[in-house]
């Protein structure tokens, strides 16, 4: 590495540089494409953002957001100590187009990220082992935070140059795509921030024009409420009937703005891991899903973030694209399922049972159904009557 004069002649300047080219070789080494540094105080017009989105209500029901904001919104009041903030990337790209499962109905489509296991454990364990050996050498504190902290990511990892948030507010990489995992660690020890990315989005409007909710009310803003990620993994009660249909077979997120961006085909992983989907996860058939009880589901579902929701949120996604699928040989397990123990299946199972069978199967299944008392369920079965 090429030193300036300055550099040569200040201890300080030269530990700098050193530590910083420690931290890049030792991201490479551990998997991750790319790795840039930021400083604590180079998002400042982050808070006012935040603060729109949540006075907009656009955060729905996630009110972690909100009671967070504070420290979500400057780095420094998550930890007085940090000096400089390294944000990591992994490219998670799939190789071919994920919305192929759209034109099959009667199979469920799962957001590309989680088809593999958990991002969180896979990530956080190799950003651990770099800051323990960045620790070691620069003998200052480290912390590491994969999505499990109130840390603005996309803002820092732009600030450091990794990218920019692009018009779906997600990070768009001229390198790597929209395909990315992110992770970051806060440190005591000063290092050299980089420059950040300018936006190459342009005039394109392709992750915008891709949306199935119509989720972006403008460019580089998103109302998750009306989000299919956001109603299919955060969102925990009866999914509004307004967004039902246009869910089509998607039971676990929503890849569609991710997929449509122009950026993805540069994309190419510097790291030799590769996220291997597991095969039973690109498009499992919604018949064995709705099958599954609260036991088969977490042994099913073992290793993966999908667990997370539980099997009654996921049940309810994939009742969802049952009704969609105009399959009627789902109809008897749909109708079995408005006798299941959780309201909000039931609720969900009502809804595809209407759309799967016949008036007077459908009559004849409400008639067994009369004992109901869930105000959500009851709701459903007076819909459409």
């Amino acid at each position: 590495m090429r030193t300036s004069t300055s550099e040569r002649g200040d201890p300080a300047a030269r530990r700098r540089a050193a530590l910083t080219a420690f931290l890049k070789a030792e991201a490479r080494d551990k998997g991750f494409d790319a790795c840039a540094v930021t400083t604590p105080d180079a998002i400042p017009e982050a808070p006012g953002r935040l603060r729109a989105f949540l006075d907009a209500g656009h955060h729905g029901s996630m009110g972690w957001m909100a009671d967070t904001a504070a420290r979500r919104a400057d780095p420094a009041t998550l930890w007085s100590g940090v000096r400089a903030i390294a944000v990591f990337t992994m490219n998670y790209g799939p190789e071919e187009d994920p919305r192929a499962v759209l034109s099959l109905p009667d199979r469920g489509a799962i957001s590309v990220y989680a088809r593999n296991r958990d991002y969180h454990d896979v990530i956080k364990g190799r950003l651990k082992e770099v800051a323990t050996r960045f620790a070691a050498r620069s003998g200052e504190e480290v912390k590491v935070f994969v999505d499990t902290a109130p840390v603005m990511e996309k803002p820092l990892a732009a600030s450091a140059g990794l990218g920019w948030q692009g018009k779906h507010t997600n990070l768009v990489s001229r390198d790597h795509g929209s395909w990315l995992f992110l992770g970051s660690m806060f440190t005591a020890a000063e290092l050299d921030p980089d420059a950040p990315e300018a936006d190459h989005c342009g005039s394109c409007s392709a992750c915008l024009s891709a949306c199935p909710t119509d989720a972006f009310p403008a460019p580089y803003r998103i109302d998750a409420r009306r989000c299919i990620s956001y109603l299919t993994i955060e969102h925990k009660g009866r999914i509004d009937p307004e967004f039902r249909p246009r869910i089509g077979n998607r039971i676990y997120g929503c890849d569609d703005c991710l997929a449509a961006c122009p950026w993805n085909k540069f994309a190419q992983s510097a790291s030799e891991i590769r996220l291997k989907a597991r095969d039973d996860l690109n498009a499992p058939p919604l018949a064995f899903l709705l099958g599954l009880d609260d036991a088969g589901f977490r042994s099913y579902f073992s290793g993966s973030p999908i667990k997370r929701i539980g099997r009654d949120r996921f049940v309810r996604n994939v009742l969802i694209a049952a009704g969609n699928s105009g399959d009627p040989s789902l109809a008897p397990l749909c109708a079995g399922l408005c006798r299941d123990g959780a309201p909000v299946v039931r609720a969900m199972a009502v809804w595809a049972a209407r759309r799967l069978m016949d008036a007077d199967a459908f009559a004849a299944l409400k008639t067994r159904c009369r004992d109901e008392s869930d105000d959500d369920v009851l709701l459903e079965w007076k819909d459409g009557c």
